[in-house]
């Protein structure tokens, strides 16, 4: 067991590199992004500064593919694309390093590749699918949308969006929303304890399915998928956590 120190606030989300389980990212209120090596207990990049996020972090991500790649967002309302690749020798680095923790030559990134203005309040989550990003706000919807480069769009931070997955009773922050491992499905909760699960690969989209309890009333804060989508775990705002099981039912017989 080890303790890493290195936020000046509390910690809002913590993400795993998906092809190097052995890095990880926070997100933080002292508005910042920060690499970590869990096996070295290392601070490897701290994502904040002149281009940084002018308020606290939210929520952050890993690109599925591009190991290089991280977005971020933020109560100041925006998204921001970052990249590590300038930093792969930092990052080898923290790996084999056998000296202090401290003594890392920990960098500092302050510039993101683009920042992008999606919502016009507070992005409580976003995640990676494929090369194009959802992310929620406080409306009663999740955005699926494509960040643009200078040379793909109208200048810096442009983007397209895609489509949009509604959820009703949902225009509250701090509800966040999950997929399993292979991006077929989206669950998130709403303020009336109800679950909407998305298919994200169908286009107009399609909704799979709502789930809910006659016990669960509160708000849910958040949602976790299965590995095949077969399980949906929720947190309610009271602690209480809910369990939904996909059954196969048996063809009726003659």
């Amino acid at each position: 067991m080890q303790s890493l120190i290195g936020h000046g606030g509390s910690i809002n989300e913590i993400r795993t590199q998906p092809l190097k389980p052995s890095l990880f990212i926070s997100a933080s209120k002292d508005e910042s992004v920060r690499l970590w090596n869990v096996h070295t207990g290392i601070c490897i990049l701290i994502f904040a500064g002149t281009g940084g996020h002018r308020h606290d972090v939210l929520s952050v991500d890993f690109h599925p593919s591009d190991m290089h790649q991280i977005a971020s967002c933020g109560i100041d309302n925006t998204v921001k694309i970052w990249s590590m690749k300038e930093f792969r020798p930092y990052v080898q680095k923290s790996f084999t390093w056998t000296d202090l923790p401290s003594k890392f030559p920990t960098k500092v990134v302050q510039f993101p590749l683009m920042t992008c203005v999606v919502h016009s309040n507070y992005v409580n989550c976003t995640r990676w699918l494929g090369d194009f990003i959802l992310s929620k706000s406080v409306e009663n919807e999740i955005v699926l949308w494509e960040p643009k480069t200078k040379e793909q769009g109208h200048g810096e931070g442009s983007i397209d969006v895609l489509q949009k997955y509604p959820v009703p009773d949902c225009d509250i922050w701090c509800i966040k929303f999950s997929c399993d491992f292979h991006f077929n499905q989206l669950a998130i909760g709403n303020r009336e304890g109800k679950i909407y699960v998305w298919d994200v690969q169908t286009c107009p989209p399609e909704l799979i399915t709502m789930l809910s309890s006659p016990q669960c009333k509160m708000t849910i804060r958040q949602t976790a998928v299965s590995f095949d989508g077969s399980t949906i775990l929720a947190c309610g705002e009271d602690g209480s956590i809910y369990r939904w099981d996909e059954v196969e039912h048996e063809a009726a017989k003659n």
